[in-house]
């Protein structure tokens, strides 16, 4: 699990607080300038019939623009410029981490990490629910036509609602952990058995073929978990926008 381990890089500490530079802050970083060279490069000069980067930059956006109409309606391209970074940087976080190098690290992998971006989008949701519907908002709890189950259905959906930014944490966190872990445990298996002493490409085949399919998966599951990652903050923004 070393690969895990946070590392301080530049000890510093100011007001009793520990705000030390890390292995973490600086893949994160090394993401957000990744992000910008991307969109720099694509938008710099932008032209009529589009490049190959100016059409990559110009898909990834339509594709978030697309997500926000269809889950949460023509005002969700107001919030564009929140799932459109939230999805790159997660996005960004993800694949920097699948780099073969020893010295790579995947922000991601950490529960602080993926419970503040949750929390960033849990805070901004019932902030634009209590800004357009004020105490209404408390009716996307109590749903037309619960009758005398209403109590109950109240205290549910109220439950469900708090613990959003916990599962859309975990389930990121989780994911790319476990995903680690596997690649880590399979890379193991390709050095012990290809170090035997008789037939060690029979041995050490097997685990490196297997070891190259989980990355090719790993690959998919960064994307997909990007992806599931903002369509759920786009599913919380349609609730906070629309109700039910």
């Amino acid at each position: 699990m070393e690969q895990f381990a946070i590392k301080v890089l530049q000890p510093f500490k100011a007001g009793g607080y520990d705000l030390s530079f890390t292995n973490s802050s600086l893949w994160m970083a090394v993401a957000l300038a990744g992000i910008a060279v991307f969109l720099f490069v694509g938008t710099a000069k932008p032209q009529l019939i589009p490049g190959r980067w100016q059409a990559a930059v110009e898909y990834v956006y339509d594709f978030v623009c697309k997500m926000l109409d269809e889950n949460v309606g023509p005002e969700g391209r107001r919030f564009a410029p929140l799932i459109f970074s939230v999805f790159m940087f997660v996005l960004a976080c993800n694949l920097l981490g699948l780099i073969p190098w020893v010295g790579s690290f995947t922000p991601t992998s950490h529960v602080a990490v993926t419970f503040g971006l949750a929390i960033l989008v849990f805070v901004i949701v019932c902030i634009v629910g209590f800004a357009r519907h004020g105490l209404h908002f408390f009716a996307l709890f109590w749903p037309h036509g619960a009758g005398v189950l209403g109590p109950f259905v109240f205290v549910i959906e109220l439950l469900s609602f708090l613990s959003r930014p916990f599962t859309l944490a975990i389930r990121l966190f989780a994911n790319m952990t476990a995903g680690h872990v596997l690649l880590q445990v399979f890379g193991t298996f390709v050095i012990a058995l290809g170090s035997i002493g008789f037939l060690p490409y029979v041995f050490g085949v097997i685990p490196l073929a297997v070891s190259v399919a989980l990355v090719a998966l790993e690959l998919l599951i960064a994307v997909v978990q990007a992806y599931v990652f903002a369509l759920l903050a786009s599913l919380y923004l349609n609730d906070a926008i629309n109700l039910h």
